[in-house]
């Protein structure tokens, strides 16, 4: 039979053996007696779960194998977003379904026939929740509050700030972030990139890429509706650096596989104004991001199979494979980078690399450099020929990272870190000759 006691993999112990704890979820119970058992509330850490005790559905509870005793704390999610609002809410929720007869959760065997009496419409529990004076919204309805309460003259920047990150969790989802545009959520986030406060051109700039993620609709949309040409604007004129990195995210999740996108790119000049940011960024903290945008889109044009072959487009005919093919063919690339000094920019990135090169975190830039010069190799060749100071940092480093990956393997590491970049030095190197 079906027992409400479910035993799940243990992750929090891995490693320790296996055998101190096993974690268990808790199903329903319909128990005629529930109304009368103490319901826990769960905190962060494990606490003793006593007989008799219910717990709130989507708790983690295990058995101690060393006390013999059962044990519950918040979930995953809960752990999350459990908050001293939520616990009151909780209560609230457990005193209606208690007050009208309500199911509690418990470590009880539920009756089959009995389970869909569980569960309450939401009709329903929108007249429970209208009785004690609460809210229950969909997010369709929070996105319009949302929409209407940052469009009104009243709200504060303040205000308008706190809407923007409420929006930025919200879009995360496709639909949510498909439904926003609808609204006309695309006008005002792109009104905001225009402000003359950089924390609204900041938080504009985050809620338009993270709607832009993955979701070609809301990337045609954006593209129609001239966000391209906007978010190129505010990069070449921003001021702070927190602005930039938000804008680059934007531009970087517009133009991934998005080949119409791409060509429009290159034509108004964005290769120049990522150029020109490139030089301009003593710190750093830019270049990175930007040859990591550059060597997606070279990787894109020059292999636009391997996405489909990643799984983002399943199922699509040969004709669709083969209109994306025709799509990349009109990203000229090659003439963009060498007019726009790439071949030698990119470079710049190993001299930096070559003197902090024991650091995993420049060992990560060093690692997206050598990719993208790798990409760049069929349009740069002669350039990187050239380039003595390429050659010298090349020969210097490989040495050093073979050093590393010597060490790597003496202590049985498999996979190397610091080989992978030395074979990505020999390719190179063979390439050049």
């Amino acid at each position: 039979s079906g027992g409400a006691l479910i035993v799940v993999e243990n992750t929090e112990h891995e490693g320790k053996g296996g055998d101190e704890e096993e974690e268990v979820t808790v199903g329903d119970s319909d128990d005629d007696d529930e109304g009368d058992l103490e319901v826990v509330q769960p905190t962060e850490q494990w606490q003793t779960l006593k007989p008799g005790q219910a717990v709130p559905p989507g708790s983690h509870v295990r058995l101690n194998l060393q006390t013999g005793e059962r044990e519950v704390r918040l979930g995953e999610e809960q752990l999350k977003y459990w908050t001293q609002e939520h616990r009151w809410e909780f209560r609230l929720t457990l005193k209606i379904k208690m007050t009208r007869g309500g199911s509690l959760f418990s470590c009880a065997s539920p009756s089959k026939d009995s389970v869909a009496s569980q569960f309450r419409t939401v009709e329903e529990l929108k007249k429970d929740m209208a009785q004690l004076d609460l809210l229950m919204e969909t997010d369709v309805q929070i996105m319009r509050r949302l929409l209407d309460q940052f469009n009104s003259s009243n709200s504060t920047t303040e205000q308008r700030l706190s809407i923007l990150m409420e929006l930025e969790y919200l879009v995360h989802q496709v639909d949510n972030a498909q439904t926003l545009c609808s609204m006309g959520g695309l006008k005002f986030i792109l009104e905001g990139l225009n402000s003359s406060d950089f924390r609204l051109q900041e938080g504009s700039a985050f809620v338009l890429g993270s709607a832009l993620s993955s979701n070609p609709a809301v990337q045609v949309e954006a593209v129609e509706n001239g966000a391209l040409q906007t978010l190129l604007t505010t990069l070449a004129t921003a001021q702070q650096l927190r602005v930039k990195k938000k804008v680059l995210f934007a531009v970087a999740s517009l133009l991934r596989h998005f080949p119409y996108a791409q060509h429009h790119f290159l034509t108004h000049g964005g290769l120049q104004v990522l150029s020109e940011l490139f030089r301009a960024d003593d710190g750093g903290i830019l270049r990175t991001r930007i040859v990591a945008m550059l060597y997606d889109i070279i990787t894109e044009k020059v292999h636009p199979e391997l996405i489909s072959q990643a799984g983002l487009d399943p199922g699509l005919a040969a004709s669709s494979h083969d209109e994306r093919r025709r799509q990349y063919s009109k990203v000229s690339l090659k003439e963009e980078l060498l007019e726009k000094g790439w071949c030698t920019l990119v470079p710049r990135l190993l001299e930096a690399a070559e003197h902090d090169y024991r650091e995993k975190v420049v060992g990560a830039v060093f690692l997206q450099a050598l990719r993208a010069l790798l990409a760049m190799a069929p349009v740069c060749l002669d350039h990187y020929r050239s380039d003595s100071s390429l050659q010298a940092s090349l020969h210097s480093l490989k040495q050093q990272y073979q050093e590393m990956s010597q060490s790597e393997m003496i202590l049985g590491e498999e996979n190397s870190y610091f080989a992978e970049i030395v074979e990505l030095i020999d390719a190179l190197q063979v390439k050049m000759k």
